[in-house]
């Protein structure tokens, strides 16, 4: 089969390699829609290291078909599935208390287990037992269920820093990850939505997605401008969409009194910041991290997208067969693309 194949940090590419063997358990899913995320970029530039291994096949947002069901009765060949693609123990202390994205022995697809940009992929008997595998809504593109994978993040965000009807929110970063912020607090009801971003045309998606304000932080103050349009008071929540540490003060300044920030994006290793500790202690500011998702946040993405409560579609800016590996990489790394898909017929 083909695979884009990470042999090194800034070496990755398509080839020919065995396709997958089965062990007892396992299914076998055809690739139909894989779409490139920023984890990808920051393990092929060397950016994220924690597990990973060389060579190995990238790829952890996924759709496709089942092609051979390892003896599963509950699937069948031809059959249309999405894959949460952290497999936790169920068994440690995290698991036990219900934070199954934050088990000690979680095992990630993508690059602890070869990922879906390849013809196929193998889910490993620990994802089917555990009911990572989940069967498409009817109706629902491959292209649209590869989503269902950042939009499950984003809705753990949300659900850590509570964001609520009537909130004032601050999206940080209006990349696919921001667009869906801004997507799901517009349903849970935020009452105003601002966006910060360099580029004209991720703002104008922002306004798409739902934004009410977008701001350019290279011409405006972007705490300033954020407390005009809340007449000074601040936003309730403000979520920092980009791993850029210098944007947590910003965050931090530009909550009112008893206000949250999410830190949710991903941060380079070893990168530290300074915090504005006395803005966080007499405000009362409550700070919060977010990392991956749930298998029960995966299920609620996917029927969100369905109904076409969150237009998971309209991020898709383009689209590459697995042979171009090489330049949709190069597209996702520029700021004309929204999201990128590698499709397959």
């Amino acid at each position: 089969m083909k695979a884009a194949v990470l042999k090194a940090v800034n070496e990755i590419g398509c080839e020919t390699v065995a396709a997958p063997t089965l062990a007892p358990g396992d299914l076998l899913i055809k690739v139909r829609a894989a779409t490139i995320c920023g984890t990808d970029i920051r393990i092929l530039r060397g950016r994220k290291t924690a597990g990973v291994r060389y060579p190995s096949v990238l790829g952890h947002e996924f759709s496709g078909e089942i092609a051979d069901t390892g003896g599963h009765s509950q699937f069948h060949v031809g059959e249309a599935v999405a894959v949460c693609p952290a497999f936790a123990c169920g068994s440690c202390d995290a698991c036990t208390r219900g934070a199954e994205n934050l088990c000690r022995n979680l095992v990630a697809m993508g690059y602890e287990i070869d990922g879906a940009f390849a013809d196929y992929v193998r889910v490993p008997a620990q994802g089917v037992a555990s009911g990572n595998v989940f069967p498409l809504p009817q109706g629902l593109s491959f292209e649209a269920a590869a989503l269902a994978e950042p939009l499950s993040c984003v809705i753990n965000g949300q659900e850590r820093v509570g964001v609520a009807l009537g909130d004032t929110v601050a999206v940080l970063g209006a990349g696919p990850i921001g667009l869906l912020h801004v997507q799901l607090a517009k349903l849970s009801g935020a009452s105003k939505i601002i966006v910060s971003q360099r580029s004209a045309l991720r703002r104008e998606a922002a306004l798409a997605a739902g934004a009410d304000h977008v701001i350019n932080p290279q011409d405006e103050n972007v705490v300033e401008r954020v407390r005009a349009l809340t007449g000074g008071a601040g936003v309730d929540v403000a979520i920092c969409a980009i791993g850029d540490p210098g944007l947590a003060n910003d965050a931090i300044r530009m909550v009112r009194p008893r206000g949250r920030v999410s830190l949710f994006a991903g941060f380079v290793k070893g990168l530290q910041a300074e915090l504005d500790v006395n803005a966080i202690h007499y405000s009362e500011l409550v700070v919060t991290g977010a990392f991956g998702l749930t298998r029960r946040q995966f299920g609620l993405a996917l029927d969100l997208i369905a109904s076409g409560k969150i237009n998971a579609p309209s991020l898709i800016s383009h689209r590459f067969p697995l042979e171009d590996f090489t330049a949709a990489v190069a597209t996702a790394e520029q700021g004309s693309a929204i999201k990128v898909a590698i499709t397959s017929t």
